[in-house]
């Protein structure tokens, strides 16, 4: 596979007529930005849906952290994002931010559909705010993934089932969303830290998870703790999964 900076070359041939399950469906195309910080797992999306032929989905790019993942959108231009939550550089919610100005245009809009391993509301609600038209889970078929993806295109907003209910929580009152002031206190990183401590990473792992060291780990929980007013790892666990940070 070619480095994740670079764009896909390939030519997206108009897709092949079929049945309307069959993904694209007659006469659709999107082109698609893949931004996921594991190789494998962009190639097996890449393989399930990037058959343009017969799904109507091009691949133009793929990107493995945030700056990537900025500079890739920003030269392909594509209708829609494939975007992970927990990314190397800031997350999702940084490449949203970034990328705030193309998806404000009125002549292309540059529409984003969250697709994770997490279900966590936090998660949710936050790239929903930051501007994505949906959030998926990586359990999705193949099928469904295609068809989340044009309705993307269209404009519409596309949920997996039990997190429609996170945004439609969050965003029922007129009044501005509650404030949690303790998460509020962490940075971005610190966020990231605090949640694969919680899920059970040793150091090591999150470091090498974040490309980062173990004492900048050992480093970002030392600021967690003690912004929480909190004294060990367990506390902090407790912490996190009351807040369905986990």
């Amino acid at each position: 596979m070619s480095d994740p900076t670079e764009t896909n070359g390939t030519t997206g041939a108009a897709p092949a007529a079929g049945p309307a399950h069959d993904g694209g469906g007659a006469g659709r195309h999107v082109r698609v930005v893949l931004v996921d910080d594991h190789r494998m797992f962009r190639t097996g999306v890449q393989a399930e849906i990037g058959r343009t032929e017969e799904t109507g989905v091009e691949v133009v790019g793929e990107a493995a952290d945030v700056d990537q993942a900025v500079t890739v959108i920003t030269a392909t231009r594509p209708e829609v994002v494939l975007l992970d939550v927990h990314l190397p550089g800031g997350g999702g919610v940084e490449v949203l931010r970034r990328c705030a100005p193309l998806m404000s245009d009125a002549e292309r809009p540059v529409r984003f559909l969250a697709l994770s391993v997490s279900d966590a509301a936090e998660d949710v609600i936050g790239v929903i705010r930051g501007g994505a038209r949906g959030y998926v889970t990586k359990t999705i078929t193949g099928t469904d993934l295609v068809d989340s993806v044009f309705r993307v295109q269209e404009g519409d907003a596309v949920f997996s089932p039990r997190l429609a209910g996170f945004v439609l929580d969050a965003f029922a009152s007129t009044d501005a969303p509650p404030v949690d002031e303790d998460l509020d206190r962490l940075t971005q990183r610190e966020r990231e830290v605090l949640r694969l401590i919680a899920r059970g990473y040793a150091y090591k792992e999150i470091a090498k998870q974040l490309f980062i060291s173990v004492k900048t780990v050992e480093s970002h929980v030392s600021a967690v703790l003690r912004k929480l007013q909190l004294s060990n790892r367990h506390e902090l666990t407790r912490w996190a999964t009351a807040r369905r940070l986990v």
